[in-house]
C-alpha cells in the first residue's frame, strides 16, 4: 500500500528545493557583467592550500605564480593572501563545506589559487558535508569550469566548458529517502545558467579561431534538462555563424576521444556538470593523467584555479606528500595568467610545461622517492621558462613529435 504520509513529506521537501532554485533564478536574472581586471588598482589573489597533498602542490605552484607576477607584486599591483580553513578537519568541525570565516576571506579576493580538498564519501569517517569545490562554485557563482587538454603530436587541442553550478551536482547533498525503499536525487537546469555556459563556449571558439563547438548531452534519454541544452545551443549558434556546432551523446563521446580518426577534429566542448566531470578526466588521461591537467572556474565576479584531481590523503599518511606531482596546479597558474590579462606569461608557462612533461622529461614525478619532489619539479619549470630559446625549443619539439607520429 502506498504511504501517503511519505508522499506528503517528500512533496514538502521537494517544494523547498524548487523554491530555492526559483530564488536563484531571480538572482541570475539580476547578475552583473564580468569584472574588468585592467581597471583594478590592486588585484588580490587568495592562495588556499586545501588538505591532503593540496598544501604541498599548491606551495610549488605558488612559487611559479609569484615568479611570473614578481614585477606586479613589487609595484603593489598584485597582493597575495594566504587563506586557511579548507582542511577536512576544520570543515567537519563546523559541519560546513566552507567555514563562514574562510568564505568571508575568499570573497575579499578577486582570484583564488586552490589546492585539492577532501570530499566525504559513503563509508569514510567524515560527516556528510557538501564538497568544498561544489560549495565554492555555488557561493562565488563560478559557472564555467574551463579545462584545456593538449597533445600536439596527436593533433589534440581541446578546451572543455563544463557547467559548474547546476546539473546533477546542484542538489548533490539535498536528495532524500522518500521511504526505506525509495531514494531520490535531482538534476537542475535553468535557462540563464545553461545559456551563459553555452555562450562562453561559443565566445571562446570565436575568439581563438577554434571554430567548432560540440555540445555533449544524453538528450535522447534525459529529455528535459539535456533537451534545454540542445535547444539553447541551436538558438545561440545563430549569433555565431562563423562557428560550426553539433551535438554528441556523452556515451559515444567517450569512445570518440580515443578514436585516432576522429579525436583531432574536436576543438571546444560544452557539457552539463556531471558529463563534464567524467569526460575531462578521460581527456586528461590521454594527455598524461589527471595530474597533468589544471582547471579554471570562472564567474563574473570571481575566478578560482585548481587541479582537477583529489587530495590523495594516502600519500600524506604514507609520508610521500612531498613527491606529489604539482603539474596540475602549475597548469592552473597558466590558466590564471591567461584570465587576468597576462596571456604572454601564460603562454610561456604552457610551453615550459610541455617541454618538461612531454618532451625533455629531465625530471620525472613518480609519487615516491624514486622521482623528483614537487618543489624540484617546480624549479625545473622555472628554469625552463627562463630559457632564452624557449619558443624555438618548444616549436622544434612539437614539429619533431608530429613528424614522428605521422611516420
Amino acid at each position: 500500500m502506498v504511504d501517503e504520509k511519505a508522499i506528503q513529506v517528500a512533496q514538502e521537501k521537494f517544494g523547498a528545493l524548487v523554491r530555492r532554485q526559483l530564488e536563484r533564478v531571480e538572482k541570475l536574472k539580476a547578475e552583473e557583467g564580468p569584472i574588468d581586471y585592467s581597471k583594478l588598482d590592486k588585484l588580490i589573489i587568495g592562495v588556499c592550500g586545501g588538505d591532503g597533498i593540496g598544501p604541498y602542490i599548491c606551495a610549488s605552484a605558488q612559487k611559479v605564480m609569484e615568479f611570473l607576477l614578481a614585477d606586479k607584486i613589487a609595484a603593489g599591483k598584485v597582493e597575495i593572501r594566504q587563506i586557511d580553513g579548507l582542511t577536512i578537519e576544520r570543515r567537519a568541525e563546523v559541519m560546513k563545506a566552507i567555514p563562514d570565516d574562510t568564505l568571508e576571506e575568499l570573497k575579499k579576493c578577486h582570484v583564488i589559487l586552490k589546492g585539492p580538498t577532501t570530499t566525504p564519501a559513503k563509508g569514510d569517517p567524515w560527516p556528510n558535508i557538501e564538497s568544498a569545490n561544489v560549495a565554492m562554485r555555488k557561493e562565488l557563482d563560478l559557472f564555467a569550469n574551463v579545462r584545456p587538454v593538449s597533445v600536439p603530436e596527436l593533433g589534440i587541442d581541446w578546451t572543455f566548458f563544463r557547467e559548474n553550478t547546476e546539473g546533477s551536482y546542484a542538489l548533490g547533498s539535498d536528495g532524500f529517502f522518500v521511504s526505506d525503499d525509495l531514494a531520490m536525487d535531482f538534476c537542475v537546469a535553468t535557462h540563464q545558467g545553461t545559456e551563459r555556459i553555452i555562450r562562453a563556449g561559443f565566445e571562446h571558439a570565436k575568439k581563438t579561431g577554434k571554430n567548432y563547438v560540440s555540445i555533449i548531452v544524453k538528450a535522447n534519454i534525459i529529455k528535459t534538462t539535456d533537451g534545454l541544452f540542445v535547444d539553447l545551443a541551436d538558438r545561440i549558434a545563430k549569433d555565431y555563424p562563423e562557428v560550426k556546432h553539433d551535438v554528441w551523446f556523452v556515451d559515444i563521446t567517450t569512445a570518440k576521444l580515443i578514436d585516432p580518426a576522429r579525436r583531432s577534429d574536436f576543438k571546444v566542448f560544452v557539457l552539463p556538470n556531471l558529463y563534464g566531470d567524467i569526460i575531462t578526466d578521460e581527456a586528461a588521461q590521454i594527455q598524461g593523467g589527471v595530474g597533468t591537467a589544471g582547471s579554471a572556474n570562472i564567474g563574473n565576479r570571481y575566478a578560482m584555479f585548481e587541479a582537477i584531481h583529489g587530495s590523495a590523503p594516502r600519500m600524506v599518511t604514507e609520508g610521500r606528500a612531498q613527491y606529489a606531482d604539482p603539474c596540475s596546479m602549475i597548469k592552473a597558474v597558466a590558466l590564471m595568467m591567461n584570465h587576468i590579462g597576462e596571456s604572454e606569461k601564460g603562454r610561456k608557462l604552457e610551453m615550459a610545461l610541455d617541454i618538461c612533461t612531454q618532451f625533455e622529461k629531465k625530471l620525472v614525478m613518480t609519487g615516491r622517492s624514486t622521482g623528483a619532489t614537487g618543489d624540484e619539479f617546480a624549479q625545473y619549470v622555472l628554469d625552463t621558462i627562463q630559457r632564452p630559446d624557449l619558443e624555438q625549443a618548444w616549436q622544434g619539439y612539437v614539429d619533431a613529435a608530429i613528424a614522428k607520429a605521422k611516420n
